[in-house]
This record gives structure tokens, sequence and C-alpha cells, in this order.
């Protein structure tokens, strides 16, 4: 990895698109700390001391500490990437999506702004929902009309300006603009985490204790990292051959390939979506101020909490973890469903005259390549809930709470790799162009 950098500083126009990327980076973590008038924004942090859950813990992670601060980046990139996944599953329902998403870079670029105008449109509802519910509840110094739309409009306004400078970095940087600002966002929390995490198990025990607290610590965090390496980077590769015909003269075709189906074959959305369906009722209960209480709605409320779950002294909570665990192997399949369609597959294949060894094109062979995208989606499934539930079991059996996630290590280390990639390939072409110019 050091090296591929090494040697992209070297070439003047990668050099430069790095340090466009660092130099916008930069500006978003100004804009991170910058406050918006009339918000106290103290209020937050002792808001989140009062509560028992953690429904905003990832939210806060993945917008850099911009949410407990209530900075105008507060809303960060979560509209543009929920409007994202939004726009990508009406792709499914909606024909007209589906011929726009199929017709090359021009229906890209359609699709693409329509994704813009829908996180312009979520950014305004999240914004409202948040002046007006912890308005009320002592967020703005003043409650008035005046203060709420402020915080509307300064919300709105920080999180689309966060869409642009994603799309910028894409145009004119490195890697894809709205994961780097992402990445930026997760990685600010990490120093926090260590520190609170060495105060915890390490500062206050003896020497030898702590030590070996600190290196069981090192080791959990690298061993998950190198799991979330191979769990991102592995694939099943189905073979396909196509036959030879004749072209004029000239006989073409017969060549070898592989289709690849990645183990992890949804990334990082089905937590996503798992974790927003069970804290769903949990934020809407902390905006109406019914997050505390007693009766059967405040314990559903407890098992929804991931940081009830896993705790020796109320194992009753850890029922949550189990419907989490079904919600995550659901969404794998469903989200996996929806992206990629063995029928389409198998008639292009036999289309263009190919065909996997041993199976017949046609039914055959979307049979096939079903039973191997079970098989292979459950695997990944798997990989995503053991990734997830590690911090979470730690977290419930010895208290050790962090920022960073299963979720946020899977976005961590895909954003990275797929960056250096993106390094690599216009390495490549470079050196191409050089070749050909000499």
């Amino acid at each position: 990895m050091l090296a591929t950098l090494q040697n992209a500083f070297k070439i003047k126009d990668i050099r430069n698109r790095i340090i466009y990327t660092f130099l916008m980076l930069v500006v978003v973590r100004i804009g991170s700390q910058l406050p918006i008038p009339g918000v106290d924004r103290t209020y937050f942090a002792n808001w989140f001391a009062s509560q028992s859950g953690d429904a905003f813990n990832f939210f806060d992670a993945v917008t850099g500490g911009s949410f407990l601060q209530m900075s105008v980046f507060a809303l960060n990139i979560t509209p543009y990437i929920t409007s994202s996944i939004i726009v990508q599953l009406l792709t499914i329902a909606i024909p007209k999506l589906e011929e726009m998403q199929k017709d090359g870079e021009d229906g890209r670029k359609k699709i693409q702004k329509i994704t813009r105008f829908v996180t312009v449109g979520l950014a305004l509802l999240e914004s409202a929902a948040m002046a007006i519910g912890f308005g009320r509840q002592g967020l703005l110094e003043t409650f008035d009309f005046i203060n709420v739309v402020m915080v509307i409009v300064t919300l709105t306004a920080g999180s689309a300006f966060l869409m642009w400078v994603g799309e910028r970095i894409t145009e004119k940087g490195v890697g894809n603009g709205i994961s780097i600002v992402l990445l930026i966002n997760i990685i600010s929390r990490i120093p926090t985490d260590f520190i609170s995490l060495y105060e915890q198990f390490v500062a206050s025990k003896s020497v030898a204790k702590g030590a070996l607290a600190m290196l069981i610590i090192v080791a959990i965090i690298l061993a998950t990292v190198v799991f979330v390496i191979f769990l991102q980077g592995g694939q099943r590769k189905i073979p396909v051959q196509y036959a030879k015909k004749m072209q004029g003269r000239k006989m073409v075709g017969g060549q070898s390939t592989h289709i690849p189906l990645k183990v992890n074959t949804a990334g990082v959305i089905p937590i996503i979506f798992a974790s927003s369906l069970m804290q769903f009722p949990v934020v809407i209960a902390s905006l109406i101020g019914k997050s505390q209480g007693t009766g059967v709605g405040a314990e559903i409320l407890k098992g929804l909490t991931t940081s009830n779950w896993c705790n020796p002294k109320q194992p009753v909570y850890s029922i949550g973890l189990l419907v989490y665990i079904v919600l995550v192997i659901f969404f794998a399949y469903f989200y996996t469903s929806i992206t990629f369609n063995p029928m389409e597959v198998a008639n292009n294949m036999k289309k263009q005259g190919g065909f996997i060894p041993g199976i017949r094109p046609g039914k055959p062979t979307t049979d096939y390549l079903n039973k191997i995208l079970n098989y292979v989606i459950f695997i990944g499934a798997v990989g995503l809930i053991i990734v997830a539930v590690i911090p979470i079991f730690f977290s419930g059996v010895f208290g050790a709470s962090v920022s960073f996630g299963g979720t946020s290590l899977i976005i961590m280390v895909g954003v990275i790799l797929e960056t250096l990639k993106q390094i690599e390939s216009k390495m490549i072409v470079r050196n191409y162009k050089g070749f050909l110019n000499d």
C-alpha cells in the first residue's frame, strides 16, 4: 500500500488529484466544527449521557462527531446515502428508472440527478424533524419560527454542500468522493475511541494487566480487520466457456473466462438496513421524548438497543440480537436478489454463445447460478454477522463501547481497498499513455 502511494506521488496528475482530495477533506473537517447559530451545542452531549440506548451512536460515527456537536454538517452525507439506496431499490419497482439504468452514461446522469433531488428532500425532512423534535426539548436556545427555519436551512445546505464536495472529489480527486468523505468521518472518531479503551482497560490496571489488555485489544482489532479484508476480497469464480464460431473467414471465440461472485455480494447494506429497521422505533421515541419510562413499550425499546445485547446481567434483551441476525441474513438475500439477476446473466451468456462447463444453457444455467448464489450469500451474511457482533459482544460483556463497530470497519476497509485500486489503475493508464507517446 505504501509503495503504491509513493509511486503515485511521482506522477504529477495523480499527485495533484491526491492533494485536491486532501484539501477537500480538510474543508469537510473544518465544517464539522462550525456551530449552527442559535443552537445549544451542549444539549446533545447532556442528552446522550442521559440515554440508556445508542440509537444515534452509529449516526454520530459516520458524521465524524458532527451530529453530537451539532455543527453545520450534522446531517453530513447520510441523506445522500439513504437517497442512493432508495433510488436503487426503486429501479426495480419503476420500469422508467430501470430503463434509465440500462441507458448507459446518459441514463446514469439522469439517475444521479434524481438522487440529488431526493437527497435535498430527505435532508429537509430530517432537519425539520430534528429542529422541531429536539428544539422543543432544549436544542434551540430560543424555540421560535426564525430559529427553527435557520436550523433547517443550515443543516440542509450543509448536507447539499457535502454532496457537491463528494462529486468534486470523484471528478477531480481519487476514489469515490462520497465514500472518501464517509471514510474520513469514521477515521476522525478512532483516536477518541482508542483513548477511551486505554483509560478503561489499560490506565486503571497494573502494568502487567494493562499490557495484557492492550495486546488483547490490538490482537482483536487486527484479527477483525484481516477478516474483513478476506471477506471483502473473497470471490467464487464460476467458469464460462465461449463456443467457437465463424465470422467471415476467421474462427473467433473459444476463450475461457469466469463470472466473479463476491462472497460479500451485498456489501454493508444488510447491516445498515437491519440496524435502521431496529433503531427506527428507538429514534422516534427519542424525538417525541418517550425513550425513558417503564412498561412493555420501554422493555421492547431496550431489546432493540444494541448496548443491552450480550449483557450477562440482562440476558433477556439479547433476543434483540437474534432478531438482528435474522434481519441481516434476510436483507443479504433481498438486496442481492435485486442487484444480481441469474436469469438475465444466463440469457446473456446464451446469446453470446457462452456456457458453464457441464451445465446446459437456459434454465439449467439459471438454476445452477441460483444454487451457487444462495450458498455464497449465506456465507457472506455469516461473515457480516461475525464482524458486526464482535464489538457488540465486547460492549455487552466487558463494557468496551466504541463508535467504530463492524459496519464502520467494513466501510473503512472497502473504501481504502477500492481507492488504492483506482490509484493503481490510473497509474497503469498513465504508463500506457507514456509508452504510446514515446
